[in-house]
């Protein structure tokens, strides 16, 4: 049978009437005995107070004892400790509250337990994931990074502690200038002989009420190895369409020519017969020549180029902006097949919706003894899925693209030893950098040129 519950107001209650009992029992003992009224008053006085103390003291130090358990029990909580529980003897609100800590104990406990099972599982799906994945803190130290990560930035080392500044100074510039950039870009690392292409993303946000920033670098050459096949059969298809298209109507008229000749009054007829198989003729070799020009890139012819007179060629073809001033001096490079990228890269930018006024050229030349030649542009920039393909050959996002510009300027680019990289601007518009190797340089006065930092950031 349970003992009944007394709460500390009947406890209370309970002891001082004890006390006044023992009190009016002491002056009327002290009274029988014919005591002095002062004797009386002393004699019950003690009583009370002496009771009243052993009391107090057998209270006190229970609730006393209660308190000092709970007050470690607290302290356990700060301290992410949720294992200790008390001990509840008491049936009284004092004994409420050890067992409302104890039953907050486990519940904390189990959140923590199930919380430590989801972030496992959730390390497992990160560390399993082919998308490298980087949490820089404020300091710029690396919080975490996954196997992809480690693999890519420092060849299977670990990560976390580290200065993602420090690591990235040991990358290649490709990753190095990817990763620092301030938004989306897609790049291309030459391994073994063989080109790899990677899409670097980076993304900031509040954990813990502190700024820390996501980076993640996905590496595309697979699904782009599969979406290129994908591409050629629909060029196929497109090749094979408007072939249909100009032959099928060329043979009709084939046919009414020979009608023509057949009969003397229809002689009129052949003129504009033969205007319109030559006009089908004329398109459908215009048609076949663009794609057959992708295809019979010749090697580039390198040779001494002034930039000056180079960048006036390309502005009388297609006028822009030349942001700051041209390295001086000559650099190294096939001045046709460059100028051609520069065409096509400005032509790209006018299209893109973006005020001519802010389609603009910088040549500058990187302490690493490059040459970034770079178009920029306030237009709708690229969807991460365009960007993805974009460097794919017979890709475009318009309805009448042929998808062959960007494609030959990588091609061109590469044949010069060089890279390019696709990059949206903050504050909107793209960037696209075209960058030579140091032997593009050729006869430029290195000090006389300007030492700029590596992959320099277009302006905001």
């Amino acid at each position: 049978m349970r003992a009944p519950r007394l709460g500390l107001a009947a406890r209370s209650t309970l002891l001082l009437g004890l006390v006044v009992l023992a009190t009016a029992g002491a002056a009327a003992l002290a009274a029988r005995l014919s005591s002095p009224p002062a004797v009386v008053l002393l004699a019950s006085a003690a009583v009370g107070l002496l009771l009243g103390l052993w009391g107090l003291d057998r209270g006190l130090g229970a609730v006393r004892r209660s308190l000092d358990a709970l007050t470690d029990g607290v302290r356990s909580f700060r301290d992410a400790d949720f294992s200790m529980r008390l001990a509840v003897t008491r049936r009284d609100e004092l004994g409420d509250l050890l067992r409302l800590y104890n039953e907050m104990g486990d519940a904390l406990r189990a959140e923590r337990h199930d919380l430590f099972q989801r972030e496992l599982l959730l390390d497992t799906v990160l560390q399993g994931a082919p998308m490298a994945l980087v949490l820089e803190d404020r300091r710029g130290r690396v919080l975490y990074a996954n196997r992809a990560a480690r693999d890519l930035l420092a060849g299977g080392r670990r990560l976390e502690g580290r200065l993602l500044e420090e690591m990235l100074a040991a990358c290649g510039p490709e990753v190095r200038e990817a990763l620092e950039a301030p938004a989306d870009t897609l790049f291309t690392v030459g391994q073994d002989g063989e080109e790899e292409t990677y899409r670097a993303a980076r993304r900031s946000f509040q954990l813990n009420m502190q700024p820390h920033v996501l980076h993640l670098v996905e590496r595309l050459t697979p699904e782009l190895r599969r979406q290129e096949v994908e591409v050629w059969k629909k060029a196929i298809r497109v090749m094979n369409h408007e072939m249909n298209n100009s032959l099928a109507p060329i043979r009709s008229l084939v046919h009414s020519a020979r009608q023509a000749v057949e009969r003397p009054e229809h002689a009129h007829r052949l003129e504009g017969i033969f205007e319109t198989i030559e006009e089908r003729a004329t398109h459908l070799a215009a048609f076949l020549e663009e794609y057959a020009r992708f295809a019979r890139l010749p090697r580039p012819r390198l040779e001494a180029v002034r930039w000056d007179e180079f960048l006036a060629g390309v502005r009388a073809v297609c006028p822009f902006r030349l942001e700051g001033a041209a390295p001086e001096g000559a650099g190294w490079f096939d001045a046709a097949q460059m100028q051609q990228v520069l065409i096509n890269l400005l032509k790209n930018a006018y299209e893109s919706g973006s005020p001519p006024d802010e389609v603009a050229v910088t040549v500058l030349a990187t302490i690493q003894g490059e040459v970034a030649v770079r178009v920029l542009d306030r237009g709708r920039g690229m969807e991460p899925e365009v960007m993805e393909r974009a460097l794919l050959p017979f890709y475009s996002s318009k309805a009448s693209g042929t998808g062959l510009g960007l494609a030959l300027c990588k091609e061109i680019v590469e044949a010069h030893g060089g890279r390019v990289r696709l990059q949206n601007r903050p504050g909107g518009g793209l960037a696209v950098t075209a960058w030579l190797p140091a032997a593009a340089l050729g006869s430029v006065d290195r000090a006389a040129v300007p030492a700029y930092p590596a992959a320099p950031e277009p302006p905001a």
